[in-house]
């Protein structure tokens, strides 16, 4: 019995140790990461609290007051995230205890995408860049070095998805009206032309159930639709006009919604997907010149990060606007009210946090 009643105990404390270990790890909280591209700076907030839980300042860790971060992304579970420096050609790998682990040499990288279910990262390149590589950087995360740099037959390239599953992604021209597919297995590829007036592709966002991308056109003022139920050729289904450039788009999880900034109007467009129409355009205190978009993972909150390199946003009145802070502004999505402007490092531009 006393055997028995030992093996008992032993396994009443190696299942509440399991269950102990799981509630911690579902805990964990979800982050955004604010690219403070004029600080050299990453903002990293807690969605739990809507708070600045740190700052992660490079000249730190030996990078100069040029780098430049620029985009950022993080792993499914939070466990690592990565952030582009232009400045510096380089794609930092940090762990959830912003520790630096790894870094890889790009030239001017820019926004990011991850495979679903490999260990890859896409890399393109900046938007301020003049003539940047034409082509694109296919990273391996764990140990951060360069598989591959694929040829595009396009100048510019800067927007860039990948399908939510399968081995698909999609990259746009910022100097043409062209859209690369490829798949990184199979090798097969595309390269679509779309008709009509320059729109100047700033970014890609694709419904959960991988059937429909959209994409931002900052000359043209446009959010464009397109069919990928064939991956290889995406195929244009329509449009719509929404504010004056807008910029990086966000879909919510359960397909409904698109959510972007349009920097020139310092204003935010609620799109319906279904109905392919804006239902309310955000204005407000905090949003000016805003730029990336993220969502927290229950929906309920959204992040918009703002340059203010013009001092929209200066609520001291201050003259020296060529120092003021950006803002990221939080959004709720159920009322779609502005209810928190935080104030943040010099120029903040692209925003990342957990993959789906």
């Amino acid at each position: 019995m006393r055997i028995l009643s030992q093996i008992l105990v032993g396994a009443a404390l190696f299942l509440f140790g399991t269950v102990t270990l799981f509630a911690q790890v579902s805990q964990q909280p979800q982050y955004m990461y604010v690219c403070n591209q004029g600080s050299a700076t990453i903002t990293v907030i807690d969605t739990s609290t809507n708070k600045i839980a740190s700052t992660v300042d490079l000249k730190d860790l030996g990078f100069s007051a040029n780098a430049k971060p620029h985009h950022a992304v993080a792993e499914k579970d939070g466990s690592y995230w990565y952030v582009t420096l232009i400045g510096e050609n380089r794609v930092l790998k940090f762990d959830r205890n912003n520790e630096l682990l790894a870094s890889v040499e790009l030239e001017v990288p820019g926004l990011m995408a991850m495979h679903p279910s490999k260990d890859i990262l896409y890399v393109g390149r900046s938007m301020s860049a003049v003539n940047p590589p034409q082509s694109f950087g296919v990273v391996n995360r764990t140990d951060m070095e360069v598989m591959d740099e694929v040829g595009l037959f396009f100048t510019r390239p800067h927007a860039i998805a990948a399908a939510p599953e399968g081995d698909w992604m999609y990259i746009g021209s910022l100097s043409e009206n062209q859209i690369y597919t490829t798949n990184i297995d199979t090798e097969e590829s595309d390269l679509v032309n779309i008709p009509g007036q320059t729109h100047t592709f700033v970014n890609f966002a694709i419904t959960p159930d991988g059937k429909t991308m959209i994409a931002t056109g900052q000359v043209s003022g446009q959010l464009l639709f397109f069919d990928i139920a064939d991956p290889v050729t995406p195929k244009l289904t329509g449009n719509i006009s929404v504010g004056a450039q807008p910029w990086h788009p966000v879909i919510s999880a359960d397909g409904t919604y698109a959510y972007f900034a349009n920097k020139q109007d310092h204003s935010v467009s609620v799109v319906d997907l279904g109905k392919r129409e804006v239902v309310t355009t955000i204005k407000g205190e905090g949003l000016a010149q805003p730029h990336g978009a993220a969502l927290s993972d229950d929906g309920r909150h959204l992040y918009i990060t703002n340059n203010n390199l013009d001092g929209t946003y200066n609520p001291e009145g201050r003259d020296d606007i060529e120092n003021l802070p950006g803002t990221v502004v939080i959004i709720d999505t159920e009322t779609n009210q502005i209810i928190k402007v935080i104030e943040v490092g010099r120029y903040p531009s692209g925003i990342g946090t957990n993959i789906r």
